[in-house]
């Protein structure tokens, strides 16, 4: 099986180089296009690279592995994802399903041959229940609900400006700033679009574009424009916002 795109996710150095040799003897063909240090790196090297498997560590800072998992379960196509796991991080009974793998730390070569398995299966025969199978799952681990989002700090002038999360219409960055557009007024902010998903809650915010993260209460339509193209417009404003592919499974439809 060639051209299969994977990205490790662990904090820690010696584990994350572990499971890069492993998967080396294992899976020769694999290209391991990233080994991210922390879960905001890891979503911002997935939707980078859009690799057809993720290794995740669960414990991570910034956002978990689990944190991770339930965005990526959330796109249209949603990656293959193998958890990571210390010894008693949680209730190791909820992989047991099969649908969604696990490793405990040290990773072993038999148990991580036999979750490469699985995931070859799956993309041979082209079946896809992980998304449905991996939401249920992240239900039941992550059961409590995000602590109250903190306050934007912008610089306007002398002044610095606190911006409360529910007065955000969108964030649009690019490579030097992140531009605040708010109720009254905009901004333009240092802290990259990466950072900001990890204190922001998912529910509310929804990531449209790598560059573009838009407060849902804020949107009035998604306009699919062709095949390949979708776009979202703004209540009571004129700007359309891109979709990415990969967040075009926000809108169904009902």
């Amino acid at each position: 099986m060639k051209n299969i795109k994977a990205l490790i996710a662990d904090d820690e150095e010696g584990p994350r180089e572990q499971l890069r040799a492993a998967l080396k003897r294992l899976w020769p063909e694999l290209d391991i296009v990233a080994a991210s240090e922390n879960g905001v790196d890891a979503w911002d090297d997935y939707l980078e690279h859009e690799p057809t498997l993720c290794l995740l560590d669960i414990r991570m800072p910034g956002l978990s592995g689990l944190e991770v998992a339930r965005r990526m379960s959330e796109l249209a196509a949603p990656p293959q994802v193998v958890f990571v796991s210390a010894y008693g991080d949680h209730a190791l009974s909820a992989f047991e399903a099969g649908a969604v793998d696990y490793c405990l730390k040290p990773v072993e070569d038999a148990r991580l041959a036999q979750a490469l398995q699985r995931v070859q299966a799956r993309l041979s025969s082209r079946a896809s229940p992980q998304a449905a199978d991996l939401q249920k799952l992240l239900q039941h681990l992550l059961p409590s609900p995000k602590p109250a989002m903190r306050p934007i700090q912008a610089s306007l002038g002398r002044e610095i400006k606190l911006i409360a999360p529910e007065e955000v219409i969108y964030f649009e960055s690019d490579n030097r700033y992140t531009r605040v557009v708010y109720q009254g007024g905009e901004a333009l902010i240092r802290t990259p679009l990466k950072e900001l998903l990890a204190g922001l809650d998912a529910e509310q915010f929804w990531q449209l574009h790598r560059s573009v993260l838009v407060n849902s209460r804020c949107i009035a339509s998604a306009v699919r424009v062709d095949e390949n193209s979708m776009h979202v417009t703004l209540k009571g404003r004129e700007e359309k916002l891109p979709v990415s592919r990969q967040f075009q499974g926000l809108f169904k439809g009902q």
